[in-house]
């Protein structure tokens, strides 16, 4: 009888929490190095500091509740250690530990399948080397990640025959995003596969039943309206503007996607996903690979091409997958030696199609422009009603109104603003060089204090906040050469503590 539960090896714990502190050690380094944005980092940092504090979960920027969002009750947990200290890096190390630990699950999944001890530490390096996972680590937040052990978690239930568990873990999947409906229905059909009905009927109806409820109840009475998911209209807005609407046109108007899909980065979408890992697959991986059908037909046709980049999170439970499938394939022969060259292959695959390289070039774009951030940042008051650009709303974000100056369907008014920290030479994503250019001219008619960098950073408060500590450093005169590293860890978490306390 193979083996189907027990303790991971310590070696096996120590490595996952060294890969787990490297993971979170990039995701730092590139948010203080100004690479992280306010979406989706800071969108999320502010809906968990909001509850932290007792406050209604309203984000400033998009004007919609948490739950609203993608449905994620499990954000509400995260507000927990946010009472502690009101920090982004509570969001990018658990984000971290749960990408690397996902290796913890995969290793019974592989005990259970009987594999030897070598080929299961191949199963969790065959994970920690999806190129998406490592890429996924770096692009900002986003809760489902904390849920991919779960995932894998799942499938090692459902074949203990442990039914509960395995439904709740269903149930844990749905509290990170609504998206994942795709997923719990993904697992109902691997069930069907098996003839394993009650199973099969549990997953989809569980996933039909929470899509029902988000889109009929808690979308409408949160958003005020019959909004459904947002997804469904962004997505695919060629099929209509109302997850019914793209339903129905999905099933009785096909030269719709016929002529808007783009078959050709399709295909090639489903080769990067595959490329790493489609080796160690044989005939009995299929039934496990169903299960990655709905996510990535919805990848497939939906119009935001990010949903099919490795760069993204769209992919990451696809990766799970795939693994568990490997799985599946290696345990024909569950004695054999370690297929090294295969392995290697999927180390190939990782060195061309993990971004680790960003950290050379792409993210040492704004290093010239840390010491004048550092500053800025420092002076901005913890209660103002901020402006500023994407890469900065992530550090300052911890406020009940911040946002950004966008290039198209900007509602900003200067009255409803305390303070505008703009940089029209690097606007961000999103906004635009003239439209940052005129908030600050407005500003300025209207009397606000500015203070301007070298750099083109632009630090303007109204003129109430004139008397307050931080107005006395608006001098005209520039920032003094050897100011600290506005990107050091250490600088910004203290700059983000001093905020806190002042609330």
């Amino acid at each position: 009888m193979p083996e189907t539960r027990s303790l991971p090896p310590r070696n096996l714990l120590i490595t996952s929490g060294a890969i787990a502190l490297l993971f979170w050690i990039c995701a730092a380094a590139r948010h203080a190095l100004l690479q992280s944005n306010a979406y989706d980092l800071g969108l999320f940092d502010q809906w968990i500091w909001l509850v932290s504090r007792g406050l209604p979960p309203i984000s400033s920027m998009e004007g919609v509740h948490m739950l609203a969002d993608h449905g994620a009750w499990a954000l509400y947990g995260a507000a927990v250690p946010y009472r502690v200290m009101g920090s982004v890096q509570w969001l990018l190390a658990s984000q971290a530990a749960a990408l690397s630990f996902t290796a913890l699950p995969l290793w019974w999944l592989g005990r259970q399948a009987g594999l030897s001890p070598k080929l299961c530490w191949l199963a969790c390096g065959l994970w920690w080397l999806q190129p998406v996972v490592f890429n996924a680590n770096l692009f900002d937040f986003h809760p489902e990640v904390w849920v991919m052990p779960a995932l894998a978690g799942c499938f090692w239930a459902s074949r203990a025959e442990r039914p509960w568990l395995w439904f709740a873990l269903l149930l844990l999947l749905l509290g990170c995003r609504d998206g994942l409906v795709l997923v719990v229905a993904g697992l109902g059909i691997e069930q069907a596969l098996r003839r394993r009905w009650i199973w099969a009927g549990a997953a989809i109806g569980l996933a039909l039943g929470w899509l029902a409820l988000l889109n009929r109840w808690l979308y409408p009475l949160l958003k005020g309206s019959d909004a459904g998911p947002k997804a469904a209209g962004k997505l695919f807005s060629y099929l209509g503007d109302s997850l019914d609407q793209v339903l129905l046109n999905m099933l009785t108007r096909p030269d719709l996607l016929l002529k808007h899909v783009d078959w050709a980065g399709g295909l090639v979408y489903l080769l990067l996903i595959s490329v790493a890992v489609a080796p160690f697959w044989r005939k009995v991986s299929l039934p496990v690979l169903t299960s990655a059908i709905p996510l990535v037909l919805v990848n497939v046709l939906s119009e935001e091409a990010p949903q099919r980049t490795l760069v993204h999170h769209y992919s990451l439970p696809v990766a799970v997958i795939a693994v568990v499938a490997a799985i599946d394939g290696l345990a024909l022969q569950p004695r054999q030696p370690v297929p090294w060259r295969r392995f290697g292959w999927s180390v190939v695959c990782w060195a061309a199609l993990a971004k680790p390289w960003f950290f050379t070039g792409p993210y040492l774009e704004r290093v010239d422009q840390l010491p004048a951030a550092r500053e800025a940042i420092a002076a901005v008051p913890a209660e103002a009603r901020l402006s500023t650009t994407s890469y900065l709303v992530p550090q300052l974000s911890q406020r009940q109104q911040v946002s950004v100056p966008r290039a198209r369907r900007d509602k900003i008014q200067l009255a409803e603003l305390d303070a505008l920290l703009l940089n029209p030479r690097d606007p961000g994503w999103g906004s635009s060089r003239q439209r940052q250019q005129q908030l600050l001219r407005e500003a300025k008619a209207a009397g606000w204090r500015c203070r301007r960098w070298a750099n083109g950073l632009e630090l303007c408060q109204a003129p109430q906040r004139s008397a307050e500590p931080q107005a006395g450093s608006l001098s005209k005169t520039m920032p003094p050469k050897g100011a600290a590293d506005a990107g050091s860890p250490g600088a910004l978490a203290g700059s983000a503590l001093a905020r806190n306390r002042m609330i």
